[in-house]
């Protein structure tokens, strides 16, 4: 029996101070990790595009200087003036993302399921283009499509080029210069960005799944259809995205491999930054650029069902 005069236990001791600011620190650190990208998108990013929205509604001269004069009728000038610009660009980055699909999903199947041992040295083939400068690239498909080459004799002979001239993408016997020529650059140089996120995903798909679907008598094709497919949509998407945003943008194909008929948006923006020197409506065509993008973006991934993946 339990003495009446015991005295009851001491309640537990107050953790000490010292060794709570540890912890309070400690839940400071992922800020801290933080602070430097934050800063950098700050300064890199936030405040240009600031600068940038300022100056797109300025009014004024190069020799007189820009004031701030919310001048939001640029926008519907750029738009009236260089609608055919814009939808040239979609056109173009459209037909090369298509194209980039269709040329980088093979080739991703083939690293992800058949290349084995010689994985390694496929990848490393596919971004080797990157270690050589983005123009020189350009400047070399210049030599492959040149009047008289080996490629536009094929073409000639095969009688492809007839083709193509009753779709709109060449002009008589000849590629240069022409619209083909132009989603021909872009295609081979944004084709990397759309191979790699294909091959992530198709190497996630464990191989049992396939063995599953032609254990249940499903045919090759549709097993593709059904399990590969489905389960690589993100890479779809990813690569569709990260192939066709800088295409829309891009300027270096359509100005070396194109043509006046072929100026892209990103020609447009670039003569008036540097050669016009009408920055307010360079700023607008920027955002309106921007603008464009995001609603077609936001409408393929709501039209794709992956807003969850991306």
């Amino acid at each position: 029996m339990t003495d009446a005069t015991e005295a009851p236990p001491a309640p537990p001791a107050a953790p000490d101070e010292p060794a709570a600011r540890p912890r309070r620190r400690g839940r400071l650190v992922p800020y801290w990790l933080l602070l430097p990208g934050i800063l950098w998108l700050v300064v890199f990013f936030a405040l240009p595009m600031l600068y940038q929205a300022s100056t797109s509604v300025q009014t004024g001269s190069l020799t007189d200087g820009y004031e701030v004069t919310w001048h939001f009728a640029t926008y519907w000038d750029a738009i009236g003036e260089y609608w055919p610009q814009f939808l040239r660009s979609v056109q173009y980055a459209g037909t090369a993302t298509v194209l980039c699909l269709l040329l980088g999903y093979p080739l991703a199947y083939l690293i992800a399921f058949k290349a084995g041992r010689w994985r390694s040295l496929v990848l490393i083939l596919v971004i080797a283009p990157f270690f050589t400068s983005f123009l020189i690239r350009t400047l070399a498909w210049k030599t492959i499509l040149a009047d008289g080459g080996p490629v536009v004799g094929a073409l000639n002979s095969l009688h492809l080029l007839d083709v193509t001239s009753w779709l709109g993408m060449t002009e008589g016997d000849r590629v240069l210069a022409t619209p083909l020529a132009v989603v021909c650059g872009l295609t081979y140089n944004f084709l990397p960005f759309m191979v790699l996120p294909l091959y992530t995903s198709l190497e996630r798909i464990d191989p049992r799944l396939h063995e599953a679907s032609g254990d249940l008598y499903a045919r090759p094709f549709t097993t593709f259809r059904k399990v590969t497919f489905r389960l690589s949509m993100p890479g779809v998407v990813s690569g569709t995205l990260l192939t066709f945003i800088p295409a829309s943008g891009d300027y270096i194909n359509s100005q070396l491999l194109g043509s006046t008929n072929e100026k892209m948006i990103g020609n447009v923006i670039q003569s008036q930054f540097l050669t016009v020197l009408d920055y307010p409506t360079a700023a607008a065509l920027s955002f309106l650029l921007m603008a464009a993008i995001l609603l077609i973006v936001t409408f393929y991934i709501r039209r794709s069902g992956t807003e969850d993946l991306v």
